[in-house]
């Protein structure tokens, strides 16, 4: 290990002469000389980082210097920059060429994960990405000096192929360490010993610190101890839960995966504490950023300020450039290989506990021609190997022995109320969750007599939905709704359920959501036999894009997808809150499904663990814990799956009508025009009084 690490520092030392060199040279084309000088700058302006990093310089700068600092390294892809920045594909066709723009583009966007690399200390991924940059330079200095072209767009291909191909063993153990590990943690290392009433330490992570960041940090730091206690306890307590209420042996784990929002350090510091008390360790790792780690447009892991959405949203298929069938098969290859190196810890590890942020500004991305996107055959292979991902962390990470828990606070940037939001969503995730038990329990009784549901948009939303539901065998035991209070998925308020897809019917509209970070207008999903047969939106002038839109980001690339749970909301709390500060459509998902009936596509809520008995709280079964699709598991189980799921909520006041109706023609309203009008549920309705 020690020759190893003195190769990687001689390989470090060599690609930092040679990038030094690159400013002074001239091979005859000066559109290319530019970006590769400035490209070959910044990593030089990373190679320095590494240095400040190392000697400890980011505990001691002011704070002035830091942010300095920070904004430099992040300066070329913030918005008001991005138009001219060759991390934008459409800048980088307009100066490169329609052929080499966007893969060049894309070797930009690659070099800017040394940021992290630099912050952690990570020598050899810093020298991989450098010599991938210096052999795709060399391939161009070369070909233009022997032949006055440029290269072929193969030969850069190739050469971004085998940097892929070559390295997928090592960032595969890197990711699965980082997920069921919790041995030299950099994100402990960070708050741990920090004093946390300095917001220097938010600028030790290298993510992005902006104002929202800072403003975070010293809100929980001005906060009392018994309100981040309570916030914490709420949080572990639901986790805990999660295994008490699904039958799941915590004892026998030992990690916990927390994923959190910096500025939020004191409350996850101790929860870190709580979790300890309960014999488990903390893993934490970094959101994705290097291609090799797959990163998405859908953050998970400890992440800082997003610098620019419709960066992350113009490289979210740069994967297209090496993706192929082989690939794939080598993917799902060293993805094993490095789940069995650490089966025992995969075997230890208890599950995610997520803190999720809101009120961040909207984001609707722009689509650019000159980005790389994939094709449909590369689609299907990318659908393959995210359901064989799935499968092979599931034989390593027991589905039936894990849980999880999430909760979402609000961030300083939803407004200048945020201090009253704050204390509101306190409020909600720590309602009386046995006052909801037993209400929901009246509308689930009123549901375990119906043959199916009815529901209806108002106004604007045209919303005319069958769902059909499963058939009770034995009433007095069993039920198809689970009574949702607040352990894993906090706060409380729904009740749900796994639908019968044949005889499930008709259209689903909203006229604005968010889904995962995406705002939709006039989103329209229709379903035959339980199945999306069509599809549109109001984003973008053609219904092509919007179709494309749809099926990248809803979809997930299938052809199509299931109603995999139907569910009505009962917190009016949240609903009215959202309402008084106008910040509906800021709602995370975690809450806004609380917030009226809703539905997901994709998996069912027991995916992979259908077998396993759930129980309500009354001791009946909840028998609902799949579909005709699911059931298929045995026989066919990379079609049982879609490894998605997506929540589509219908707000009260776009509800019309919820009907329950019975096998013989009963009919039983359950909410109307936006309020509960099945009696012993008018309690819910207290909250929505006072909204005009």
């Amino acid at each position: 290990m020690i020759m190893e690490m003195e190769d990687y520092k001689e390989r470090y030392s060599l690609a930092g002469e040679r990038l030094r060199e690159i400013s002074s040279e001239h091979f005859g084309h000066p559109a290319f000389e530019k970006y590769f000088t400035f490209v070959a700058g910044f990593l030089l302006q990373m190679m320095e980082t590494w240095e400040f990093v190392k000697e400890g310089k980011p505990q001691t700068l002011e704070i002035s210097a830091l942010r300095e600092r920070n904004r430099a390294l992040y300066e070329d892809i913030l918005p008001e920059f991005y138009e001219e920045s060759y991390a934008n594909p459409a800048y980088a066709a307009a100066c490169l060429g329609e052929e080499f723009g966007p893969v060049c583009s894309f070797i930009y966007y690659e070099m800017r994960s040394l940021i992290i690399f630099a912050y952690e200390q990570r020598l050899f991924d810093m020298v991989i990405r450098m010599e991938l940059f210096l052999e795709v330079y060399g391939a161009f200095v070369q070909e233009w000096q022997e032949t006055g072209v440029l290269p072929a767009y193969e030969t850069i291909r190739q050469i971004i192929y085998y940097y892929a191909f070559d390295y997928a063993d090592i960032a595969a153990e890197q990711r699965v360490e980082d997920l069921v590990c919790t041995g030299d943690n950099f994100a402990v290392s960070v708050w741990n010993g920090a004093d946390l009433n300095d917001i220097r330490y938010l600028y030790a992570y290298g993510e992005y610190i902006t104002e929202n960041e800072e403003e975070t940090a010293r809100f929980l730091a001005g906060l009392p101890q018994e309100t981040i206690d309570l916030m914490a306890d709420t949080y572990t307590e639901g986790y805990r839960m999660g295994f008490v209420l699904g039958k799941k042996d915590l004892s026998k784990k030992f990690t916990v995966d927390i994923r959190y929002a910096l500025g939020f350090e004191r409350m996850i510091r101790k929860a870190a504490e709580n979790f300890r008390k309960l014999g488990l360790s903390p893993a934490i790792s970094r959101a994705a950023a290097s291609i090799l780690h797959n990163p998405t447009i859908y953050k998970s892991g400890f992440q800082g300020a997003n610098p620019n959405k419709q960066y992350d949203y113009d490289h979210k298929d740069d994967k297209a450039i090496f993706l192929d069938k082989i690939y794939k098969e080598r993917r799902l290859e060293v993805l094993r290989t490095a789940f069995e190196k650490y089966k025992e810890e995969a075997r230890g590890y208890a599950g995610p506990a997520v803190m999720e942020t809101f009120g961040e500004k909207e984001f609707e991305p722009v689509i650019k021609p000159q980005c790389i996107q994939m094709s449909e055959a590369q689609q299907s292979l990318w659908v393959e190997y995210r359901s064989g991902a799935g499968r092979i962390q599931r034989e390593y990470i027991l589905e039936e022995e894990r849980s999880f828990t999430i909760i979402a606070f609000p961030v300083p940037e939803i407004g200048s109320d945020f201090p009253a939001i704050f204390e509101e969503t306190i409020k909600i995730n720590t309602l009386d969750y046995m006052k909801y038990q037993q209400i929901q329990q009246t509308i689930i009784d009123t549901l375990d007599q119906a043959d199916y549901c009815e529901i209806k948009g108002s106004g604007l939303n045209r919303t005319d939905l069958k769902v059909n539901l499963y058939k009770l065998k034995n009433p007095e035991k069993e039920t198809i709704f689970e009574n949702c209070v607040a352990d894993v998925n906090i706060p409380v308020g729904e009740v749900f359920t796994s639908p019968v897809l044949q005889e499930t019917d008709g259209t689903l509209h909203v006229n604005r959501v968010f889904l995962n970070g995406l705002e939709y207008h006039d989103l329209s999903l229709t379903f035959t036999d339980g199945m999306v047969t069509d599809y549109n939106c109001g984003n973008f002038d053609s219904e092509e894009e919007n179709k494309a839109f749809i099926k990248e980001n809803i979809l997930f690339h299938h052809k199509a997808l299931p109603l995999s749970e139907f569910a009505i909301g009962t917190n009016t709390t949240a609903y009215a809150a959202a309402r008084k500060y106008k910040m509906e459509a800021k709602l995370p998902i975690l809450i806004a499904e609380k917030t009226g009936p809703h539905f997901a596509i994709g998996d069912t809520c027991y995916s992979h663990t259908e077998e396993i008995p759930v129980f309500n709280p009354d001791g009946k079964e909840i028998v609902a814990r799949e579909n005709e699709i699911s059931m298929t598991r045995d026989k066919n189980p990379s079609g049982a799956y879609f490894n998605c799921h997506t929540d589509i909520t219908i707000p009260y006041d776009e509800l019309g009508e919820l009907t329950a109706v019975s096998k013989n023609g009963k009919r039983t309203v359950i909410l109307k025009d936006g309020r509960f009008v099945l009696p012993g549920c008018e309690e819910l309705n207290e909250p929505l009084d006072g909204l005009k």
